[in-house]
């Protein structure tokens, strides 16, 4: 990340530019940096100035406690004011749950696109087992063992243990370490982990939702809700596609939807 701007708290936060026209601003989920965008950016760049950037604690940008979702969302403030004062969102995973809540505080947005935003209310026992990863999570970083929250997250998301335990021991895994922090972080901006109907009834910009047609039922119909929730909302299915979209096959869908 080649710039920075400095949040309302004082954080600062590092971004990138890629492209020229339109600003659109993409948010990473969980356990991910600004990196993690930049194949879907530079597909994008074509026809948008594409922000891909750290979310505080990740990467190359700073931190200040005590966290609080409304600094995150001052985050995107502050970086929609640096490239000139209007952006399109689009967030993945529990980074959608992010730019939901960035478009309902009034932010100036034009358009709002998540991808599988994994709202738990058509999961069975989707609930409960939010509230025990919550607790659980707390306890593990307040031990300071990070490593266990980084399994707790894996195991959420339904990984295998045996690939759990392959990557612990990969390389890869002291980076996850790193910013295991931000866990906690991604699951306050999930709220619980239900869809805020309310919330996103009060957007009143154009929402498009889409899933992965290869997906888990109940994540489809997540998204499929938050899309009915928005009062200008569309959803839309990508054939074979899992949560671990292609670039290249999210990036056209991306760029007709911003460019209306």
């Amino acid at each position: 990340m080649d710039k920075q701007i400095i949040s309302r708290d004082g954080t600062p936060i590092a971004y990138e530019t890629h492209g020229q026209g339109p600003a659109v601003i993409l948010v990473s989920g969980a356990m991910s940096t600004g990196a993690t965008m930049a194949p879907l950016a530079a597909r994008l760049a074509s026809g948008f100035t594409v922000v891909p950037y750290d979310r505080r604690a990740r990467g190359a940008s700073g931190d200040t406690a005590p966290y609080s979702v409304t600094r995150e969302v001052e985050d995107l403030a502050a970086l929609i004011d640096a490239v000139g004062g209007e952006a399109a969102l689009y967030g993945i995973s529990s980074g959608g749950a992010l730019v939901l809540d960035a478009a309902a505080s009034g932010l100036p947005v034009r358009q709002v696109a998540v991808y599988e935003t994994p709202f738990a209310d058509h999961g069975g026992g989707g609930e409960k087992q939010r509230a025990e990863y919550t607790e659980r999570l707390a306890e593990a970083l307040g031990a300071g063992r990070r490593g266990d929250a980084v399994e707790l997250f894996l195991r959420l998301t339904g990984m295998a243990e045996d690939m759990i335990q392959g990557a612990r021991r990969s390389p890869m895994w002291a980076g996850m370490e790193a910013i295991a922090p931000s866990l906690a972080y991604d699951d306050a901006v999930m709220a619980g982990g239900l869809v805020p109907r309310e919330r996103i009834a009060s957007i009143g910009v154009p929402v498009l939702a889409v899933a992965g047609g290869a997906s888990p039922a109940w994540l489809r119909a997540a998204v499929q809700d938050v899309a009915q929730a928005a009062p200008k909302g569309m959803y839309l299915t990508l054939e074979g596609q899992t949560h671990m979209v292609d670039p290249d096959v999210l990036a056209p869908v991306l760029a007709e939807f911003f460019s209306t």
